[in-house]
């Protein structure tokens, strides 16, 4: 009996950074950036910035599932003591990309975040944003639903 093998995402990160090449090349389609150096700079920026609002075990479980380049960005940061609201961490983004705008660091930010879920897991995903505050997920391509849960409260 013959196997073939499929390519499937895993949320555990395998001891290489085989994983590192397919994040870029997600986030250069996702984004549509000209140049595989392009989508590597503006994913390092992107996952430096959120490396510094996640902590806790959800840090670590992130740092787990993604590949190794992407898990030492994240783990490299210093965790902030007051996390930005998604819009200034969009602006934060922008402060640290040269010539970005608040408009073209959100697309780079939605473009680094939506490539994450299908490597890391929807739960984990789950975890992180209950971390972070309101409006996060739909820069991680999720709809917003907190603004509809706080008004029927």
């Amino acid at each position: 009996m013959s196997t073939t093998t499929v390519p499937r995402v895993t949320t555990r990160r395998a001891a290489d950074d085989n994983g590192w090449p397919q994040l870029i090349e997600a986030v250069r389609d996702s984004g549509l950036y000209p140049t595989r150096s392009k989508a590597e700079q503006v994913t390092r920026t992107v996952l430096a910035a959120l490396g510094t609002h996640v902590t806790g075990d959800e840090r670590v479980d992130l740092a787990r599932a993604l590949p190794g380049e992407a898990a030492r960005l994240i783990a490299s940061q210093i965790p902030v003591t007051h996390r930005l609201t998604a819009a200034e961490f969009v602006d934060s983004v922008a402060s640290r990309t040269p010539g970005a705008t608040s408009a073209t660091a959100r697309w780079d930010v939605s473009s680094v975040l939506g490539a994450l879920p299908p490597l890391i897991g929807d739960d984990l995903v789950s975890r992180v944003l209950a971390q972070l505050p309101p409006g996060y997920a739909l820069l991680f391509g999720r709809a917003d639903l907190s603004a509809c849960s706080r008004s029927r409260s």
